[in-house]
């Protein structure tokens, strides 16, 4: 055999050289993982939930309940069964008669937001400076309005809010607790003398932290120092329990 031939066998048996394989390997191993990736990044929302639900029944997470701490306040009006904001029509139309009507437009007002709606009171109204005590002309209003929210079914926070004055005194060491008595003072008086289920109201203090204005002139410290009565787009299960049961519960114990 013709020695220039055989030459030309040996090379065709020897095939491609060895680093390719491991090249090959690479990129497929590549390949995998990029799709992989891309796997992840397109989410079922559906069963994301599905999943979310099955683990918070599974670690024995609740549906509703109520709570004075920050986050939670924020964001309790996204529990519960949803209730339709078009449905506060009513509760904002009796509420803006008796505004307009005891012209009461510079001490309260009306949002309407993600939460549910917000009836605000400039603190000047509902008690003195540095005191939680309700004015008679605050406990007054607060009848008025518990007459138009005792019937509906939302649940509703009552969120105490003060200016960034410091305070330091026998009853109140600082604004936490200034702010927190006032909103607790509110929900007590709903409770005693405007017939609002006890089992629909939580109260929130939140110092001097959530300002609606920089406090740099003193009409806005007065406008920070307020009173917030959210009635949040939920009903909690528990708010279906009648003061007549509240009552009794309370007798018992």
């Amino acid at each position: 055999m013709p020695r220039g031939k055989k030459k030309k066998d040996d090379d065709l048996d020897k095939g491609s050289p060895a680093w390719m394989t491991t090249y090959g390997d690479m990129m497929t191993l590549l390949l995998v993982f990029f799709v992989l990736l891309y796997s992840f990044s397109v989410m079922d929302l559906d069963k994301f939930k599905g999943f979310i639900s099955a683990l918070q029944s599974k670690l024995g997470v609740l549906d509703g309940g109520m709570t004075v701490s920050e986050e939670s306040a924020l964001s309790r009006g996204s529990t519960g069964e949803k209730f339709n904001p078009a449905n506060y029509s009513k509760v904002m139309g009796e509420m803006q008669q008796y505004i307009e009507t005891n012209k009461l437009q510079e001490s309260i007002s009306m949002e309407l937001s993600k939460r549910g709606l917000v009836i605000r009171f400039t603190g000047q109204i509902l008690f003195d400076i540095g005191e939680a005590l309700i004015k008679t002309r605050g406990r007054e209003i607060l009848n008025d309005i518990s007459d138009i929210l005792k019937d509906v079914p939302n649940d509703i926070v009552v969120e105490g809010h003060t200016d960034n004055w410091p305070i330091n005194n026998e009853n109140f060491p600082s604004n936490w607790e200034l702010s927190t008595a006032r909103a607790t003072n509110v929900i007590k008086y709903f409770i005693e003398n405007g017939a609002i289920n006890p089992a629909k109201l939580s109260a929130a203090g939140y110092s001097k932290y959530h300002p609606l204005f920089p406090n740099d002139t003193s009409e806005h410290r007065a406008n920070n120092r307020r009173i917030e009565v959210v009635l949040l787009n939920s009903v909690s299960k528990t708010a279906n329990i009648s003061k007549n049961e509240v009552d009794r519960g309370d007798q018992d114990g």
